[in-house]
């Protein structure tokens, strides 16, 4: 605490600040793609006492930045050409609204035990009749609960904000970043909140921080919660920033002048996974060889999946497949991503691949026989990358269960869901799979299946499930399910690791609820 008062007072001393320049990666040579591959039918190798937490005092509406730092284009025009465009307006980044709130010694000492974080929005403490409608409080709470004990929830962060959270929370539980709505311009943006001291700042403004150039791109943290990976508009692309939560100022790591987009850590934090249009437009910097014209060219909707290396700075392309969406890590050597889709008018069917970054290898997996009109959605991958359950839409759609090969394991056509409405989550020992819907498009109840595709449990609703995930050790599942016999509302459950004895930890909230996900622990 005595660090952040020494920080506060020596950055209010500050009477006129300057912008302060981004530090800049070291440019390194990129390595030569290496080429993907046909599917592959031979099978796969393995890969190896309440306390609440109400702030001390509320962020003040009125922005006190005593340091900005202003996004600025990656590289300077050339003065012999003549720009075809102006540079676009952009976010920036500034460190201001500083704050200190008061943590629960629970959460701030650590979370050593896996905890369920959810938001609740709207709370009416008081209300007797459920059913009888009430003025938007505004209120907003994120919680941190125990899957034993008493589950007593813990509230970490209670703020008004005028729209739903968009909360991440980093893996270790010691750091969040939020979206803040407010009417006062100068308040909204994206806040950090290190839950180690409660110094919370924030660090993009605006109502929509995190959509980029049409784009939106949630923040990643890094494995050991110290670092958060955000992609940003500059002048004329995008590039990505590591930010750390002290607020420190942020390192571009890309400087390609190309849109370069979702970043996503690797699961021990040695590589940052991310889409570039770089091999078609290597910079849409006016007067830079190469540059696409933004007046005649569109910009990207995707591009390849490209790699950074933490330790060296390096930077290498992994596969030639155009992508639209952010890739998957399944360990630190192999990561999945998805090519094709419904808005590519050349590749309707969506396929998905799976890459060793060690090799540079990238195949597709499809099922063996298949016709190859399907899509592929909704994947979601065993711990040990060597079996995915996916949502197959062709002919007929189904759940199926298939070996990294394109094997099939297993089938569920009973499962019936919207296209891109499945999602599964896996225990970490790949024993169990519970399948649910997403984005409230769940017909079913609670569905676990066994390695070999076999029930475990299927119940009907109520409650339903939707986005089911397993505790890091895999004894508990967290999910939001719905209760149509008692008014339709969302809450979270709690289930074994079987799926059986399914209660709700939030059944006593008067508000709305939703599911964050898992922090702390181990497997």
């Amino acid at each position: 605490m005595m660090t952040i008062a020494m920080l506060l007072c020596a950055c209010s001393a500050l009477s006129q600040p300057t912008a302060t320049p981004f530090p800049t990666a070291t440019s390194l040579p990129t390595v030569t793609p290496s080429p993907t591959e046909a599917p592959s039918e031979t099978p796969a190798a393995t890969a190896t006492p309440s306390p609440t937490a109400i702030p001390s005092s509320t962020p003040s509406p009125t922005a006190s930045a005593t340091a900005t730092f202003t996004a600025t284009p990656s590289a300077t025009p050339s003065p012999t050409v003549t720009p075809s465009i102006t540079p676009l307006p952009v976010f920036g980044f500034v460190f201001d609204n500083w704050d200190v709130l008061e943590i629960p010694s629970a959460v701030a000492d650590g979370v050593d035990s896996a905890m369920l974080a959810f938001t609740s929005a709207n709370n009416r403490q008081t209300i007797a009749n459920i059913a009888t409608a009430q003025p938007f409080t505004g209120v907003q709470t994120v919680y941190f609960v125990s899957p034993t004990g008493s589950r007593r929830r813990i509230p970490v962060l209670e703020l008004q904000s005028t729209r739903r959270l968009e909360v991440f929370v980093a893996r270790p539980g010691s750091a969040l970043a939020y979206v803040k709505s407010d009417d006062d311009p100068r308040a909204s943006g994206l806040y950090l909140l290190d839950l180690e001291t409660g110094f919370s700042a924030r660090l993009l403004p605006g109502a929509n921080p995190l959509v980029q150039r049409g784009h939106f791109m949630a923040p990643d943290w890094s494995p050991d919660g110290r670092r958060l990976a955000i992609a940003v508009a500059t002048g004329y692309d995008i590039d990505i920033f590591l930010v750390n939560k002290d607020g420190s100022p942020p390192l571009n790591i890309s400087q390609q002048g190309s849109y370069d987009l979702w970043p996503r850590w690797s699961p021990g934090g040695r590589h940052i996974a991310f889409v570039s249009d770089r091999a078609d437009c290597p910079s849409w910097i006016p007067g830079e060889p190469g540059f696409c014209d933004a007046v005649s060219k569109p910009p990207p909707t995707g591009g390849q999946v490209h790699i950074y290396e933490i330790a060296s700075g390096r930077t290498w392309q992994l596969s030639d497949e155009v992508v639209s969406e952010p890739p998957t890590w399944i360990d630190d050597s192999l990561l999945t991503f998805a090519s094709g889709g419904p808005f590519d008018l050349v590749n309707p069917q969506r396929r998905i691949w799976r890459a060793d970054i060690e090799t540079g290898i990238a195949r597709e997996v499809r099922l063996a026989g298949g016709t190859g009109k399907a899509s592929y959605l909704s994947d979601s991958w065993s711990p040990d990358g060597n079996r995915v359950v996916v949502q197959l839409a062709d002919r007929r759609n189904e759940i199926v269960l298939l070996s990294a090969s394109g094997q099939l394991l297993g089938r569920d056509s009973e499962l019936n869901f919207p296209r891109f409405g499945m999602s599964a989550g896996w225990s970490s020992d790949g024993e169990r799979i519970a399948i649910g819907g997403t984005a409230g498009q769940c017909p079913f109840g609670v569905r676990v299946k066994n390695r070999g595709f076999g029930n475990v449990a299927s119940g009907n609703p109520p409650p339903t499930m939707c986005n089911p995930q397993f505790s890091p050790d895999g004894q508990y599942i967290a999910f939001t399910g719905v209760n149509p016999s008692v008014d339709g509302r969302n809450d979270i459950y709690l289930a074994s690791f079987n799926g059986f004895g399914a209660t709700s930890l939030t059944r006593d909230l008067r508000g709305q609820v939703e599911l964050i996900g898992w922090v702390g622990g181990r497997p």
